[in-house]
């Protein structure tokens, strides 16, 4: 069936499909009935509802689960198609066949990384995002640091989400997190996360904790810590609620690098300055305990 057959006069969808327009239009506005749905929209069968929801965008499906309790439980399944088929026009081929989302098990969760992923708009001029939509390349630009912030800061809740490098380190590889007001270029090769009072940051190569231009001691905080590994799955956790940001190896809890972060909003953010190195980062959402 297709959308213009749903919008049609005698198609038994179109109670469905205006209900469907109605709620992604009239928003906050819109009087949910108490009972299973809008007129004939809540008697049709979950495949038929499934099918008119999977051309409708993100905004429009969350007006849509405020329209009734059947509605809800029908866009609230994750991995349906509904799900799949908005993550197969939104997200590029390579990220979704590659191991690049390999930690999200829903199509829900992997639009999530998508809006939460490195902003091709508040970055450095001299990196720019690949069309996976998750990696950032660094151009090969000497005696310059460049950063990038996530497109979505958080200002509650616990958060977490993974950054790997797929490239040479060079002499300085920082991860962690920014308010709007850090700087995402410098010139020189410096640890730009965490070079002002702005930005916290674990640079990589030589594991040390940087904040307000100054290094807060060593991390891990263990005798002859690990390098890290070209390749290997950093998972970073901001606490806003703790004011804390923490950091995990693999499925070893590394511990808590920084504490008493300032109640503003703080971005995922990276800083690298050896020329054609890649990094990607992707949020996993709340983190689990444990």
């Amino acid at each position: 069936m297709s959308v213009a057959a749903a919008r049609g006069g005698s198609s038994p969808c179109l109670g469905a499909a205006a209900a469907a327009a109605s709620c992604s239009s009239a928003g906050s506005s819109y009087a949910a009935p108490a009972g299973g749905g809008a007129g004939v929209a809540g008697r049709l069968p979950v495949r038929v509802l499934e099918h008119i929801f999977s051309y409708l965008e993100l905004s429009d499906l969350m007006r849509c689960s405020l329209v009734s309790w059947h509605w809800n439980n029908i866009i609230g399944d994750e991995n349906s198609e509904v799900w799949r088929s908005l993550s197969s026009r939104t997200l590029s081929d390579e990220a979704l066949r590659s191991d690049i989302l390999c930690n999200l098990p829903t199509y829900k969760g992997k639009l999530k990384a998508f809006q939460h992923a490195l902003s091709s708009h508040d970055c450095s001029r001299n990196v720019y995002v690949k069309k996976n939509g998750f990696t950032l390349h660094r151009n090969p630009i000497a005696q310059s640091t460049d950063g990038a912030r996530g497109k979505i800061g958080f200002t509650e809740g616990r958060h977490a989400w993974e950054i790997w490098w797929e490239g040479p380190l060079g002499t300085v590889a920082v991860i962690g997190i920014a308010t709007k007001r850090a700087a995402m270029q410098c010139q020189g090769y410096v640890a730009l996360l965490g070079s002002d009072d702005q930005s916290w940051g674990w640079n990589l190569v030589d594991n040390n904790l940087l904040h307000n231009g100054e290094v807060n001691g060593n991390f891990p905080q263990c005798n002859n810590a690990p390098k890290y590994q070209i390749g290997e799955r950093i998972r970073v956790i901001l606490d806003m609620d703790d004011k804390t940001l923490a950091f995990e190896r693999g499925f070893e809890f590394l511990g808590v690098a920084f504490r008493g972060l300032p109640k503003v909003c703080l971005f995922p953010a990276v800083s690298a300055v050896y020329g054609n190195t890649e990094v990607t980062m992707v949020y996993l959402g709340k983190p689990l305990d444990g």
